[in-house]
């Protein structure tokens, strides 16, 4: 198959991507949020440099691109203070179960209400499974442990990565997506920086190996490095079948989880992941048979 290497790229990317919630989870024993985002978005940035280097296009911004930029930037470091503070109160692996497959149920719906969207039967049935697995992951039943636990912040995080999902889509039509995420991890990294300036922001040296293990796994590994992957893959592959390799999230966010900090597998996570899977499946084959 040509391109097939992509495929074993794409499974690299989606493990790191999986292995990034019990790296966050490591970040947060001992730092503030403010701190770590700062640190996290930083290195993000220098990280990207010999990436945007190597491209060799030229970085172009206009009008349309910037309000894309600025836009995922604020979303971007939500995101972020959301899984810290999910991951903090949580389990690394549920987060990223929840978040993973939450968020293109979200997206979906999202689209539906503000573009109007007529639905598919399987498509409201596909949005039907999400919202049962959704209340079945999340607890909705107990709205005492629902409001007072991790998963009200695993739920704005899948909603605030909704967003970031949408404005990616659109952003593509005024900047290349490495340029992207490259201007977001900047103006986040600047914008975390007035934040956070008088918040010791030098007590990240005083931290381990397993700190800074953690650390460069998710700014170099987990971001810059996966997300080029998922980029070109999506450019050589097509959106489709890049868009499919993310069902292996959730699978290695609980497998790295158990393994790395020895959290278990949630039953309640487990049961409402899978008709989660099964709804995101319903939501985007009716997409693929009706673009045929």
């Amino acid at each position: 198959m040509k391109n097939a290497h992509f495929l074993y790229l794409l499974v690299l990317a989606m493990l790191l991507w999986g292995g990034g919630w019990s790296a966050l989870k490591i970040l947060t024993y001992n730092l503030p949020l403010d701190v770590i985002i700062f640190w996290r978005f930083f290195i993000m940035s220098i990280s990207f440099l010999p990436i945007v280097y190597f491209m060799k296009k030229p970085l172009l911004i206009n009008k349309g691109s910037i309000k894309y930029v600025l836009g995922s930037s604020v979303l971007n470091i939500a995101f972020m203070a959301f899984s810290y503070l999910g991951v903090k109160y949580g389990l690394a692996g549920s987060g990223g179960v929840i978040i993973t497959t939450l968020s293109p149920v979200m997206t979906f719906l999202l689209i539906a209400v503000i573009f109007k969207k007529r639905l598919k039967n399987s498509q409201y049935f596909g949005l039907f499974l999400g919202v049962i697995g959704g209340a079945i992951m999340l607890q909705i039943s107990d709205m005492n442990l629902f409001l007072n636990g991790s998963n009200i912040y695993f739920l704005l995080c899948a909603l605030v990565w909704a967003g970031v999902t949408l404005l990616s889509q659109h952003s593509h039509k005024y900047i290349h997506p490495v340029h992207y995420s490259f201007l977001i991890s900047i103006v986040a990294t600047i914008s975390t920086f007035m934040y956070a300036y008088d918040s010791n922001l030098l007590s990240v040296f005083n931290e381990g190996t397993t700190f800074w293990i953690a650390m460069i796994y998710i700014a170099v590994l987990g971001q810059s490095v996966a997300t080029t992957i998922f980029f070109m893959a999506s450019g050589k592959l097509g959106s489709e079948i890049t868009s499919s390799f993310m069902f292996l999230v959730p699978i290695f966010a609980l497998l790295i989880a158990w393994i790395v900090l020895d959290e278990s597998v949630q039953t309640h996570v487990l049961m409402g992941g899978i008709i989660s899977l099964l709804a995101v499946y319903f939501i985007n084959s009716t997409g693929k048979k009706e673009a045929k």
